[in-house]
């Protein structure tokens, strides 16, 4: 049995220490979703790698008993929005990391705005700030559930909860200053692209008429002098092979 103190293990480590496109996935991963320690990465792989597993053993087996396990399995990655609504079983098959990522308390809570930043997140839920209706939740790891998702929320108790409070006052003031900085870098790309376009339009400019007009009579001024300078330059030549004779 073992002793119920002590708890069972809940992550793999990986097979080789020293892989170079792991480690440099696992720090981009650290950054991305505000992790502290590797072995949350490795949490959330051992899930999504049980998942896989579930569903390969269920495609090559054929009983009675695994149709009712795929229901089962396919109505809990549904629930924890992993899948779609009327996923089927190779679907499972298709998940990656970030799909697992992505449902985590903190990574919502930074989504929905709650927080300024994804470590600002982490520290809402450590400190019992964030609950879901009215359970308050302080693992960040926790996989949010579809019908919880939209309960999510400062604890009843918080300080936070307040609606003056600094903090928040400094989350709502660095929303508007993304929101500002977005749409100015939206409107310096369109300028951009208007200046990119008016410049190819210069450059691929359709001659009219009157430039053509133009050229035909730069071209025939041009034939004239050429044949001008041809004409005194063969009186030059005679009038010295006259002289010559002379």
């Amino acid at each position: 049995m073992g002793s119920p103190k002590r708890q069972r293990k809940k992550f793999s480590k990986p097979s080789h220490p020293w892989q170079k496109e792991r480690i440099l996935e696992e720090k981009e991963l650290l950054k991305d979703y505000g992790l502290n320690r590797k072995y949350e990465i490795w949490k959330m792989r051992s899930i999504l790698k049980n998942f896989t597993r579930q569903a390969k053993n269920l495609i090559t087996t054929e009983n009675p008993q695994v149709e009712k396990e795929k229901n089962q399995l396919l109505t809990k990655l549904s629930s924890l929005g992993l899948t779609c609504k009327n996923p089927k079983i190779e679907d499972v098959l298709s998940l990656t990391l970030k799909d697992i990522m992505e449902r985590r308390l903190q990574t919502l809570v930074y989504r929905k705005n709650i927080a300024s930043s994804i470590n600002q997140a982490r520290q809402f839920i450590v400190h019992e700030h964030i609950s879901l209706s009215d359970k308050t939740i302080t693992a960040p790891s926790y996989l949010v559930p579809l019908d919880e998702e939209g309960s999510i929320q400062f604890a009843q108790g918080s300080v936070i909860a307040n609606a003056s409070h600094p903090i928040r006052t400094v989350v709502k003031k660095e929303k508007k200053q993304k929101k500002t900085q977005e749409k100015s870098e939206e409107k310096e790309e369109g300028k951009e692209t208007k200046t990119g376009e008016k410049q190819k339009a210069d450059k691929i400019k359709i001659p009219t008429a009157h430039d053509l007009k133009k050229e035909k009579e730069e071209k025939n001024t041009e034939k004239k002098g050429k044949d001008e300078k041809n004409i005194t330059t063969e009186e030059n030549k005679k009038g010295t092979k006259e002289a010559k004779k002379k």
